[in-house]
């Protein structure tokens, strides 16, 4: 068992490496969601209803917390892809590694590139809306570690139902516009229910609605949010999308 966690813990460190060399990349990530509160902020708070959002910045402050663990821990999937594609998959399968322990080691090497990355955003978020209490942090930490692996799951899941570069980038644009746009990261849930009418309920049950409500009340933006009930909801959301990512990427691993 111990040999077990180890090679887990093995994986998991070598996906976390490989991240830090795509140096570039990060700046410019980190520039775009800093550009994300800062622009949206400035050019949304003289836009929006005041009634609605009194100041866009400490409203969507959240949901950029929520967008910095989906691009971090969405890289793992492309080199997942690529592995398959190049059939790097072979040279894994020879090492002395269980398969199941590799799996849980990508998806866990995935969830930990989220954490790295957020944890500045984090401290900004602290900056711009307040500094949460012991409570408050107990819910943010394991909030921020379902979400990364919700998002690891998904990218590893996206990367191995197809070998085709083209068909996984639109499937993987497709899920960007579908998780980040059906949520209440960007809008409140008045403007929610007037634009999708009966079907405004389906955005409360979104994992990342959960998660960006469990940051709101944490950081006190809205302390009549219910965060126990958002954690369980995520937590449940998280438990199946990663059992499916385990299913897709161990079925795709055996398939030649």
């Amino acid at each position: 068992m111990r040999a077990e966690v180890l090679n887990i813990l093995l994986i998991a460190r070598r996906d976390l490496a490989r991240f830090w060399r795509y140096k570039y990349w990060l700046a410019g990530q980190v520039a775009m969601n800093l550009a994300d509160i800062l622009i949206f902020g400035l050019i949304f708070n003289g836009v929006v209803n005041r009634q609605l959002i009194p100041d866009y910045v400490r409203f969507v402050t959240p949901g950029i917390l929520c967008l910095s663990l989906f691009i971090s821990s969405f890289s793992i999937g492309r080199e997942v892809g690529v592995e398959l594609r190049r059939e790097v998959t072979h040279y894994l399968l020879t090492l002395p590694v269980r398969r199941e322990s590799l799996i849980i080691g990508r998806l866990l090497g995935g969830a930990l590139r989220g954490l790295m990355y957020q944890a500045g955003f984090l401290l900004f978020a602290t900056i711009i809306l307040t500094v949460p209490t012991p409570r408050g942090w107990a819910y943010i930490l394991p909030t921020s570690f379902l979400v990364a692996l919700t998002m690891s799951s998904i990218s590893i899941s996206l990367s191995t139902v197809t070998r085709d570069f083209n068909l996984q980038a639109t499937i993987r644009s497709l899920t960007y516009y579908m998780l980040f746009f059906v949520s209440n990261i960007f809008y409140p849930q008045a403007v929610i229910a007037l634009r999708l009418g009966p079907l405004a309920p389906i955005v409360n049950y979104s994992p990342l609605t959960m998660a960006t409500n469990i940051y709101r009340w944490a950081f006190q933006y809205d302390v009549s949010i219910d965060p126990l009930y958002n954690f369980i909801g995520l937590t449940l959301w998280s438990a199946i999308i990663a059992i499916l990512a385990y299913r897709l990427y161990i079925r795709n691993l055996l398939r030649d």
